[in-house]
């Protein structure tokens, strides 16, 4: 029993069976009513698609992949492009508030991304459909260096299988 329970029973003159009473209603406030607030769990890792159709610049461009559990049915993490290559990442930041990357370079070509979740949550235990937003940022490629391309782009989810 809190001392702030005591001082509001002491207070209140109650006989015994109200400060019992007291006690009870308190017992029943949620833990949240009290500052112990949980902060809800992100997990964000699957693979994002590019949501609609894709800018001509990006039509090469296939996926994001955040696949932190490693497994060989898995894609591993980096961006795919269409043709099946993949650029795994020199940068990451994945939090809901903010997602950046950038990629090492392939033949001269690089990509970076900066964005926003759109949603909180696990996303493999979400329900997502494949036309719900749930990533958006600006989608850069650079080539030797110099950006190329740009796009404000939305992105899909896709957990695997």
């Amino acid at each position: 029993m809190s001392r702030q329970t005591l001082k509001l029973i002491r207070s209140t003159n109650a006989s015994v069976p109200e400060a019992l009473v007291v006690l009870f209603l308190v017992a029943l406030i949620p833990a949240p009513a009290f500052g112990q607030i949980r902060k809800a769990r992100f997990d964000p890792d699957g693979t994002f698609w590019i949501l609609g159709t894709p800018p001509n610049e990006f039509k090469d461009f296939s996926a994001i992949n955040l696949n932190a559990r490693r497994s060989r049915r898995l894609e591993q993490p980096g961006v795919r492009l269409t043709t099946g290559k993949p650029f795994r990442f020199k940068s990451l930041k994945v939090t809901r508030e903010h997602f950046s990357f950038t990629t090492m370079a392939i033949d001269g070509v690089s990509y970076a991304f900066t964005g926003r979740f759109l949603k909180g949550g696990v996303f493999a235990a979400l329900n997502l459909d494949e036309e719900t937003p749930v990533l958006e940022g600006l989608l850069t490629k650079h080539k030797t260096g110099k950006k190329v391309a740009e796009a404000q782009l939305k992105f899909t989810y896709f957990g695997g299988t």
